[in-house]
């Protein structure tokens, strides 16, 4: 372990706050409880942002992998803060493998991806093909946040919709993805559903989701309905 390796984990567990530490092992239950700290995210959002000044972070996300959760955490918080897009790039990519949760592969979302999108798809599309479970959801994830709007691809849908995962956290960001889609690409999104080119556990969730949302219209939301698969 280097130097700044047990310097953080030192001040996180200074940050720890147990009862904090037991609500997030139930929200992501497939974690041992023993490697979360319990930090709270604003707490690691402020370490990090202190940390990437500094000239040994580099030591920090190299020494892969973590034991905690709050360490994985503090990297993609430290990633999502790089402004080099060709390192943070390699960053995220040698990190991947490493992310074992749906909560810090939510977390991670770089914010020099939004100003290189042409290179961010070829990159997307290579996650997509990956055979590892977080991979593949940060990558639909990446769809969802920086292609739905004037990025908009109408071969993107396609890509999500021929995913096929046994995976309850790959199918749950697909779902995410459709019912994102019917509210900003209503015409491109609807076919999918209308045609069941989803799974049905993915095109029900989608409009779940989609019919919760207070941007869908009511006239949307009702014909949505009509399309629910039943079992």
């Amino acid at each position: 372990m280097n130097g700044i390796e047990t310097e953080i984990l030192e001040r996180l567990f200074a940050l720890q706050n147990l009862e904090y530490r037991s609500f997030q092992a139930k929200l992501i239950p497939n974690l041992s409880p023993e490697t979360i700290i319990g930090v709270r995210t604003p707490a690691l959002r402020a370490l990090a942002r202190e940390l990437v000044k500094r000239g040994d972070v580099g030591d920090f996300l190299m020494s892969l992998p973590h034991r905690y959760f709050d360490e994985n955490q503090l990297h993609a918080f430290i990633l999502s803060l790089g402004k080099d897009y060709g390192t943070t790039l390699a960053g995220v990519e040698a990190f991947l493998p490493y992310v074992d949760n749906w909560a810090t592969c939510d977390q991670l979302s770089p914010r020099v991806f939004a100003r290189h999108r042409t290179e961010l798809r070829e990159a997307i599309v290579r996650w997509l093909g990956s055979e590892e479970t977080y991979t593949v959801r940060f990558g639909v994830g990446m769809l969802l946040q920086h292609f739905l709007d004037e990025a908009f691809d109408p071969d993107d849908p396609a890509r999500v919709a021929a995913l096929r995962s046994g995976e309850y956290y790959v199918n749950m960001m697909r779902a995410w993805y459709f019912a994102t889609a019917l509210v900003k690409q209503w015409d491109a999104a609807l076919p999918y559903l209308e045609q069941r080119r989803l799974d049905p556990w993915t095109h029900n969730k989608a409009i779940q989701k989609a019919v919760e949302s207070l941007r869908v219209t009511d006239e949307q939301k009702a014909f949505l309905k009509t399309l629910k698969i039943k079992k």
